[in-house]
């Protein structure tokens, strides 16, 4: 279950699977998307995401060749929670930030 979780629970696996879920994309439009996301992590994570059947990979053969990345079934799946959560910490980030200054500011004294 452990490595289920730490798939699930990835930043950037995440940041993927909204990504996608309108639709294909190619690696730059991914990229591009993904503010902050590294090309070597987009990759690590692709690859990941396909290994555990969530995304799929199709290459067309042309010059250069096209590489389009999809949610599988399985993917999609994923959709509902992943929107939750974001929606989740949207709503309460105002009181994260909040806590995190409070936080800082004890470390700060001590």
């Amino acid at each position: 279950m452990a490595p289920v979780l730490n798939r699930v629970g990835d930043k950037w696996s995440m940041m993927i699977v909204m990504t996608l879920s309108d639709g294909s994309k190619r690696f730059s439009e991914l990229k591009r998307a993904i503010d902050g996301i590294s090309q070597r992590m987009l990759t690590l994570s692709l690859r990941g995401l396909e290994r555990d059947g969530m995304v799929s990979r199709t290459v067309t053969p042309t010059i250069p060749p096209r590489v389009d990345y999809e949610l599988t079934e399985l993917g999609r799946s994923l959709r509902e929670p992943v929107k939750a959560l974001g929606d989740w910490a949207i709503k309460h980030i105002d009181c994260i930030r909040s806590a995190q200054r409070r936080f800082d500011e004890r470390e700060d004294a001590a």
